[in-house]
């Protein structure tokens, strides 16, 4: 029997729509990034006291302006371009998702995000100035300290933005709950790992003395905690809703 060729229109069809979506989908997000950045430089000395909190801060160069400027809207720009980006990737993943995954997906969206800004303004006004001031005075207990724009903006960020990513874990524990990839009892067995990847973190981006290591690792410990018990809590919602309903 001679075999009967099937085209593969469809599939390409398929393949070129998701290129589209894709490249919507980029083109969106990116012109919203510029968008944001465009504003954030135009209200730039309205910001920059705000985050300097009037400390004596030195230029080394005219360069270092602008790059201290433009990484102070880059950077404020990618957090408030962070949702909207996250729905453009929702749109884009969405047809390779169950309708239940994705109704999921976008659920979780604006709750992740405000954990993330939780865990930014957390990062910001404790554990940045908290670990400064204790850098500058042990500093200036020997020396003449002369911080740089570049070297104090860079080490806010470093004590700040991944405390906003930690924030998100309990959410996103729930959330993978939901969907079946992992269950609390597979939560609690991993516990000490967990633990460990914390107490690692809070080393990378505090001092090494006792009481910056406890100010960090306490709310660390706790999200993890509070992601297990957010994943019981899904966890027991999934199946009583996947248990047949008795008949009336």
């Amino acid at each position: 029997m001679n075999e009967v060729h099937v085209p593969k229109k469809n599939e390409e069809q398929t393949l070129v729509e998701h290129i589209t979506d894709l490249r919507k989908a980029v083109i969106s997000s990116s012109v919203f990034f510029v968008v944001c950045f465009v504003l954030f430089l135009l209200s730039i000395n309205y910001v920059v006291p705000l985050l300097t909190d009037e400390n004596q801060l030195v230029m080394l160069g005219p360069l270092d302006v602008v790059r201290f400027y433009t990484g102070i809207a880059g950077s404020l720009s990618l957090g408030v371009s962070a949702p909207f980006i996250g729905y453009q990737a929702w749109k884009f993943v969405r047809p390779a998702l169950t309708k239940k995954e994705s109704k999921t997906a976008l659920t979780f969206l604006p709750g992740i995000f405000f954990s993330f800004i939780t865990g930014l303004l957390f990062g910001f006004f404790v554990i940045f100035p908290t670990v400064y001031q204790f850098l500058m005075s042990l500093g200036t207990t020997h020396f003449d300290m002369m911080i740089t724009a570049k070297e104090y903006f860079s080490f806010m960020l470093m004590t700040s933005i991944p405390l906003g990513f930690l924030f998100e874990v309990p959410l996103f524990l729930m959330f993978l709950t939901a969907i079946g990839a992992v269950t609390p009892q597979k939560l609690k067995e991993i516990r000490k790992y967990g633990y460990i990847l914390m107490a690692v973190i809070s080393a990378l981006i505090t001092p090494p003395d006792v009481m910056s290591q406890v100010i960090v690792l306490g709310p660390l410990f706790g999200l993890y905690e509070l992601g297990v018990l957010l994943s019981s809590v899904m966890y027991k919602k999934k199946r009583k809703a996947e248990q047949p309903q008795s008949p009336a």
